[in-house]
């Protein structure tokens, strides 16, 4: 064999090598693992149950943090006379830019962005939380003074119980025989009888008049409370005093449209007028209240 034959045959094994381990390269490449990538999808494969069970324990937060929310609304908020906070405010996202763009383009994307928007939910709200915790702490301070605050006793001495004679609801109107809502309860009474404050408060309104409500008074008790005590024969006070529930603040009359002498009183909260009926729990037992309620209830003619 000439050393060209030789040469040439070196040249072919030497070629036939290079293909066979370019082939076995690229199998190896695109069928197989390395031992680097082998430990990376191990390791994405360990992230993405990480992540879960990260979201799995968000999603149980969020449901610990909505009876928290419900409870705050329904009975904490309810028992300090708060409002409860709108589901609007509580449940806010954040507007404006992706705040999640970067997290866009991977293969688990989906999953990671999920659980931030959780976590940026959660923390929102838990603000929120917080800061209504705050407003209760706050009411509860003032608990005290709130309760001392509230009308709850009648504005008259009524022990038997026989002295209100026209509640709350459509009632006839005395003069002009029509269906109206009467606004309040009428106690009767002699001209003289003591009225007293019905809880805590500031005289707003000292007010003689020969028409509508007479001569009458308003308190203001705070906490979104107001009682009206109306066709008055004489004021014990005078428009700014303080008074304390059980203070004499004037007398039982029979001034402006009144068809006899009575007491006609209102509880207002919140600008609106309520039944009476259900602030006189100070000074009546279940089941004098349960009387009062009924006589109070029954469809006859109010006194003005």
């Amino acid at each position: 064999m000439t050393k060209k034959e030789v040469f040439w045959r070196v040249m072919s094994y030497f070629a036939t090598g290079i293909v066979f381990t370019t082939v076995v390269l690229i199998i190896a490449y695109n069928f197989f693992d390395s031992p680097k990538e082998r430990i990376l999808e191990r390791e994405n494969a360990q992230l993405k149950l990480q992540y879960e069970i990260l979201d799995k324990k968000l999603s149980l937060l969020q449901e610990v943090m909505a009876d928290v929310q419900r409870r705050d609304d329904e009975i904490y908020r309810v028992i300090f006379e708060a409002e409860p906070i709108a589901a609007s405010i509580r449940k806010a996202g954040y507007g404006g830019v992706n705040r999640y763009k970067e997290l866009e383009g991977y293969s688990n994307s989906e999953l990671v962005i999920e659980a931030n928007k959780k976590i940026d939910q959660l923390s929102k709200q838990l603000y929120i939380q917080s800061k209504s915790f705050d407003d209760v702490m706050e009411l509860a301070g003032k608990k005290t003074e709130m309760l001392m605050s509230i009308p709850s006793i009648q504005p008259v001495s009524n022990k038997e119980l026989k002295r209100i004679a026209s509640g709350f609801g459509y009632r006839t109107h005395p003069i002009y025989k029509i269906q109206h809502l009467h606004t309040g309860l009428d106690f009767t009474a002699n001209v003289g009888t003591e009225v007293y404050a019905t809880g805590n408060g500031r005289v707003v309104k000292v007010e003689a008049d020969y028409r509508g409500y007479g001569n009458h008074i308003i308190i203001e008790h705070g906490f979104g409370y107001q009682t009206l005590y109306a066709h008055l024969s004489k004021f014990a006070i005078r428009q700014g005093d303080k008074v304390k529930r059980g203070d004499l603040i004037g007398y039982v009359g029979n001034t402006g449209t009144s068809t006899g002498p009575h007491l006609h009183y209102e509880v207002i909260r919140n600008g609106s007028k309520v039944n009476p009926i259900n602030f006189f729990y100070n000074d009546l037992t279940p089941e004098e209240y349960n009387l009062v309620l009924t006589i109070s209830s029954q469809s006859n003619q109010s006194f003005d």
